[in-house]
């Protein structure tokens, strides 16, 4: 055989195993980004689709070569290649619905991940995998010789893996977004079918198809959009986004949180990063970024200006507090991503002309470039850890030493981490690591559950800093702070063995197992806790009681038996369950006496309240309603600035007949949240048990009259047929 016939014979094989190899890696790759919106991207993540993938392949190289001796190879192919695009429709459809499949939420966390990435991609790889011993019969039967043409398409098959792998990371993802990168997959596989048998009807009925359900999930017109949903081929709409983009990092999305006042939250994939009320930058939302601002404050009574570098920019929060603290302050922000800083433009409130000096790298790249100036910091700000996603070059004692070095002797190096402290193994591990660098290393969190997930401030300085006087500054006068002792310190240290993360050995990922483990709790809980909800309001009461009892089995922590227990409670009374509301409440009591962390129950005491007047126990509903009184002056004293708060004290007072002062609490929650007509009501109601018609009358004009001038009619109407009736009374009062 001549060497152009040789070359023409190996052509269509090799071609054809080269785009069926380019697929398979273009696949792999956007199955991490796929699922990271449900799982988020981790070790875990990595793990499971690799080897998910492989096993994929395994079982399609062994499907493939029996299917190869049964059937003629050019059939064969566009068989199984018709099979891989109908594959890549299906992946779109259950990767949108074993997200939302509830019960996968009950396997560990390693599990879950297996378990989602197999369901979804388990399938298309196999399929893929069985191209390559068909295609390499067929080149065989042609007579090609049998090393050489093996060879060959081994060769083209591992060139087409590479050209896949460079495309998809360095090109596609970025260009194309993983959806559209999925659908373009499928399109190329249906073309190579169609090539291999074009006489085949039956191809061209699922081309159609196929264009038919792509528009449906790709069109931007509103019936497509629709279509798509019903059929899974795209996620519903979320009216609350407001903003979203796909990096070559991560999904980034803003959601709209509320209206009034407009508060918002920056997602990267699956966690919320950052939560803020668009004009108040001010109201730091997180305890962590608080506890920031107040070592801050605390480090910095004689300085007007400060020069602080943020590792990690999430939506910018903090950095533009400092930024609004300290004017004229040098602000770096490290942020890998350049599409979280777009965002942040565009949706978060980040001014473009911001005097935040923004560095697109890897902040391990950017530090190293800092050593050989003569740059110091007097706070370093560490905001790029998260209990799913952690880039361990930024843990480690050699990162730490460099920090020292970009540090002043009086400044502060602070990291935001999460872990259990009952656990402990990576914040043990973190401490450990951080005090062969810096002399002096401090833990400071909020006072909560020890069992549960929590978010540590990690304080490192080379000089000591006294934190005792920590409470008193005004960024954390809501929080209950714990300041960890030497011993506690000493404790974590114990629970991690002493372990020190070097650049060779940072086994981060196992550390947070433990955390990892309780976060897949919390999230099954989240899920019951929003389904109970939703079935709440839809009007089927019993069927909301049965998840919150779900929450019950899912999560054995006291806490989350008092929290279930109040809401099942709640809902029994509101069904006239008198009885066995009494009892829920009961045992929401018992269950956070015992409790470790002990939570507010000044809603439970008020409801218990309640529902003793409505049972004729008076005297018994005055003492429960005492102790909500006091309840929730004490909740009020942690959150003073709290509407809601503020109108429980209100509801309370009301229910041991103090009207007076419950009236200057309701007019209180109307100048903290004059958007809220329930605000308004309650207060005119107030005013109108103790006769006071005139006040009440004219709070609600004032009221209706903000409402037409922020353009609420319906707030205004309602509020309108309150003064209505208000004037009603009190004409009949006069007769």
């Amino acid at each position: 055989m001549s060497k152009s016939r040789n070359f023409l014979s190996i052509l269509i094989p090799s071609a054809t195993v080269f785009i069926s190899s380019f697929c398979i890696m273009v696949l792999e790759l956007v199955a991490a980004r796929l699922v990271a919106k449900h799982l988020g991207s981790s070790l875990y993540t990595w793990t499971a689709v690799i080897g998910v993938v492989l096993a994929g392949i395994t079982i399609g190289n062994y499907l493939g070569g029996r299917i190869a001796d049964r059937f003629r190879a050019p059939k064969a192919l566009a068989v199984l290649f018709a099979f891989s695009s109908a594959a890549c429709v299906i992946v779109v459809i259950l990767n949108n619905l074993v997200g939302e499949w509830i019960w996968l939420w009950r396997f560990s966390w390693p599990m879950r991940v297996f378990a989602h990435v197999s369901l979804v991609f388990l399938i298309p790889s196999t399929l893929l995998g069985t191209i390559s011993p068909v295609v390499a019969k067929m080149a065989l039967d042609r007579g090609l010789p049998t090393g050489r043409t093996v060879g060959d398409i081994y060769a083209w098959g591992a060139a087409g893996s590479i050209a896949g792998t460079f495309a998809t990371g360095y090109y596609l993802i970025l260009a194309m977004g993983t959806i559209s990168i999925i659908w373009s997959v499928g399109g190329v596989l249906l073309l190579l079918a169609i090539l291999y048998w074009a006489r085949l009807w039956v191809l061209y009925l699922w081309a159609a198809i196929f264009i038919a359900l792509m528009t449906m999930a790709m069109a931007p017109a509103s019936w497509a959009k629709g279509a798509g949903a019903g059929l899974a081929l795209r996620e519903r709409p979320n009216p609350n986004i407001i903003y979203e983009d796909e990096s070559q990092y991560c999904y980034i999305a803003v959601k709209s949180i509320s209206k009034n006042p407009d508060r918002r939250a920056f997602m990267q994939d699956k966690l919320k990063h950052s939560d803020m009320v668009m004009d108040d930058i001010l109201d730091l939302k997180y305890s962590y970024a608080q506890i920031y601002a107040a070592v801050t404050h605390l480090l910095s009574k004689d300085k007007s200006k400060l020069s602080v570098l943020v590792i990690g920019g999430g939506g910018y929060v903090f950095p533009r507090y400092v930024e609004e603290v300290w004017p004229g302050s040098c602000i770096d922000v490290v942020e890998i991503d350049p599409g979280v800083t777009k965002a942040a433009m565009q949706a978060f409130g980040l001014k473009t002309d911001t005097p935040i000096n923004t560095f697109t790298m890897d902040a391990r790249v950017y530090v190293n470039q800092l050593l050989g100036q003569k740059t110091q910091y007097d706070f370093i700000y560490e905001d790029a850890l998260s209990d799913y996603s952690i880039p361990y070059q930024l843990t480690t004692k050699e990162f730490n030493d460099k920090i020292a070095r970009i540090l002043t002797d009086s400044g502060a190096y602070m990291i935001e981490l999460i872990d259990v402290y009952d656990s402990g193994l990576f914040i043990g591990a973190f401490v450990n690591t951080l005090e062969q660098t810096f002399s002096h290393v401090y833990v400071v969190t909020e006072e909560q559950s020890r069992s549960g997930r929590s978010t540590f401030v990690v304080i490192a300085a080379k000089q000591e800093i006294n934190l005792e006087n920590l409470r008193l500054e005004k960024p954390v006068k809501d929080l209950d702070l714990w300041i960890l002792s030497s011993a506690c310190l000493e404790v974590l240290k114990g629970k991690a063995h002493g372990i020190v993360l070097t650049d060779d050995y940072a086994p981060v990922e196992n550390l947070l197992a433990p955390v990892v483990l309780q976060s897949a709790i919390d999230l099954l809980t989240e899920k019951y806790r929003a389904q109970a909800e939703e079935l709440e309001r839809r009007g089927k009461p019993d069927q909301s009681i049965a998840k919150y009892k779900d929450i019950i089995s899912a999560d054995s922590t006291l806490s989350a038996g008092a929290y279930s227990y109040s809401k099942i409670g709640a809902i029994l009374a509101g069904q006239g369950k008198l009885e066995e509301a009494m009892d829920a409440f009961k045992s929401a009591l018992e269950y956070n006496d015992r409790a470790e962390f002990k939570q507010s129950v000044s809603n439970v005491h008020y409801n218990m309240g309640v529902v003793l007047q409505r049972l004729g126990s008076n005297d018994e509903a005055f003492e429960y309603m005492q102790k909500a009184v006091q309840g929730y002056r004490e909740d009020l004293a942690k959150s003073p600035d709290s509407a809601k708060m503020v109108s429980r004290l209100g509801n309370a007072l009301v229910g041991v007949g103090n009207f007076s002062e419950a009236t200057g609490y309701f007019q209180q929650a109307v100048n903290l949240n004059p958007y809220d007509t329930k605000n308004h009501s309650t207060l005119a109601q107030v005013l109108v048990i103790q006769e006071r018609y005139d006040e009440a009358l004219t709070g609600l004009k004032e009221a209706v009259s903000f409402m037409l001038r922020i353009g609420d009619k319906e707030a205004a109407a309602e509020l309108q047929k309150h003064l209505e009736l208000v004037e009603f009374r009190k004409s009949k009062q006069k007769k």
